[in-house]
């Protein structure tokens, strides 16, 4: 009688557990969508865990002079010593080539939201235009 020593006694069938194999895919899924991938470098650059200058390429416009204006204070900067993450990242597409994206980011037991529009260039990459956190509007004429 052979034993087999990778399943508990009883378990006669072959299934793993489905949280690990989902979210796995899920997280590989993640990175391929555009608003997912801008999502988690915002966040990198908006927690201080990243200079601004890294996203020049990544951005058009106004979207870096916001970024300039926000990162200073780091309004994403965890309060305790926990790393904000992107709990979840919606998308809505207004048109050809534009992603309008909103992100819950999560701290701990604090959460903040994040809105951004991406546009996608006759090159074909994606390009952040607008940023915007907890629905303040960074103003674009100095005023702030």
């Amino acid at each position: 009688m052979s034993i087999n020593r990778t399943r508990p006694a009883g378990r006669h069938d072959q299934r793993r557990p489905a949280t690990v194999a989902a979210t796995a895919m899920a997280r590989a899924r993640r990175q391929h969508q555009p608003h997912y991938w801008f999502a988690d470098r915002l966040l990198a650059v908006l927690s201080g865990r990243r200079p601004v200058h890294w996203m020049l390429g990544h951005t058009i416009g106004e979207a870096y002079e916001q970024l300039v204006r926000l990162a200073p204070g780091a309004p994403l900067r965890p309060a305790e010593r926990v790393t904000p993450v992107v709990r979840h990242c919606g998308e809505y597409h207004p048109g050809p080539g534009v992603i309008e994206a909103f992100a819950r980011i999560g701290s701990g037991d604090r959460v903040s939201a994040m809105a951004f529009r991406l546009e996608q260039g006759a090159d074909q990459r994606w390009r952040c235009a607008a940023v915007e956190l907890g629905g303040e509007r960074v103003g674009t004429s100095g005023g702030r």
